[in-house]
């Protein structure tokens, strides 16, 4: 009887359910899938329905997770039992089929993965998309092999040292790299909006008005694109509508980056995610960092690409409709400087942030464990 062929090395996936997590795990596992590897993605019911994106060959595991940030008293109370009865599920899985390399992307549901790869001692590593870590990186930055940051510099505990990769951006992200870019003129443009999830209730309040106020002569060109949620959509639809400006508006562009391709502006809180896509695409962006941000880590993310001249930083607490259209109406209004924006964008990115990770990821599930790729 001849003996069973070994199964090609098993990439385990933790990460939270929002697409500043999502996005760049996305892009690893795509990666990883290229290069012959299984991967599995672990994750909460909540993460769940943000794997739509997923290569349908990732198998995607639903393990218990929860944090002390959100519910009342009681689920806080059951907020220990729950990440133990997570990582006592992952514990078996890994043990049924174990991980060469466990990765972690952040958010809380990857607190259970993460756990178990440290309990087993199985090479592992995380991930931090933004400039300063996350509260579960955090937790985890002094019990992994490696730390791997997207957005450079990252702030870390003292005596930490970090690997810059850049962050990984989807394949349909990388599609659209430098894109040619349409400089802003007397002839239709196009303006690209959104907020993500946690913070868009202020830019679908202010972005049409500020759009409306601007001069006749841009604002006639325009059409937008503006991703809302659910509940602000009819109201940021009438608004546009009562300024005579085309708009589209949905609570989620599956085209998105399609659309910041064909973008003369892209007016954007500056997550992660956000920003590795307007470097990998190359376009001007007006950039609102998330004010309720406890560590303020989106004004650190945006810094690379403000001093780099590529985008216009606007403070939460200075978001307005008669500030916003000045900024606009500068982009718009000097076709030069657009594309000098968009080049300092493209100049910024790093395309090769997902083959960067790999390395990482391969590098430590050699027998050696050698933290640095060769």
């Amino acid at each position: 009887m001849g003996e069973l062929a070994p199964k090609n090395p098993l990439l385990l996936i933790a990460a939270g359910g929002t697409g500043g997590h999502m996005f760049p795990a996305q892009a690893l596992a795509e990666q990883m899938l290229s290069r012959g590897w299984r991967v599995k993605l672990s994750t909460d019911a909540r993460g769940a329905r943000y794997t739509g994106g997923f290569p349908k060959e990732v198998e995607v595991e639903v393990v218990s997770s929860a944090t002390f940030a959100r519910g009342g008293h009681m689920a806080k109370l059951a907020t220990p039992f729950r990440i133990l009865g997570g990582v006592g599920v992952a514990l078996t899985q890994m043990l049924r089929d174990r991980p060469s390399v466990v990765v972690g992307f952040g958010g809380y549901p990857s607190i259970p993965a993460l756990a178990a790869a440290w309990v087993l001692r199985l090479p592992r590593m995380i991930h931090e998309q933004n400039g300063v870590l996350g509260r579960v990186n955090q937790l985890f930055a002094r019990h992994v092999d490696l730390v791997a940051c997207g957005t450079w510099p990252t702030e870390l505990p003292a005596g930490l040292t970090g690997h810059h990769t850049g962050n990984p951006v989807r394949g349909a992200v990388l599609e659209r790299a430098g894109a040619p870019y349409i400089p802003p003129g007397d002839y239709p443009m196009s303006l690209v909006v959104f907020g993500g999830s946690q913070g868009s209730k202020i830019i679908s309040d202010v972005v049409p008005g500020a759009i409306a106020a601007l001069p006749e002569n841009l604002r006639r060109n325009l059409r937008v694109s503006h991703q809302a949620r659910d509940v602000d959509r009819a109201q940021v639809l009438a608004n546009y509508a009562a300024a005579g400006i085309p708009a589209e508006i949905a609570p989620f562009f599956t085209d998105m980056p399609r659309r910041m391709a064909e973008a003369q502006l892209v007016i954007c809180r500056s997550g992660a995610s956000s920003v590795a896509d307007l470097s990998i695409i190359g376009r001007p962006s007006v950039l609102i960092p998330l004010a309720s941000a406890i560590r303020d880590e989106q004004t650190a993310n945006a810094r690379g690409l403000v001093k780099a001249g590529a985008a216009i930083l606007v403070p939460e607490k200075k978001l307005d409709s008669r500030t916003l259209s000045a900024q606009i109406a500068t982009v718009l209004s000097q076709p030069d400087a657009a594309v000098k924006m968009a080049h300092a964008a493209l100049a910024a990115g790093l395309p090769d942030a997902t083959l960067r990770l790999a390395a990482f990821v391969e590098a430590l599930a050699r027998p050696s464990n050698t933290k640095s790729p060769s």
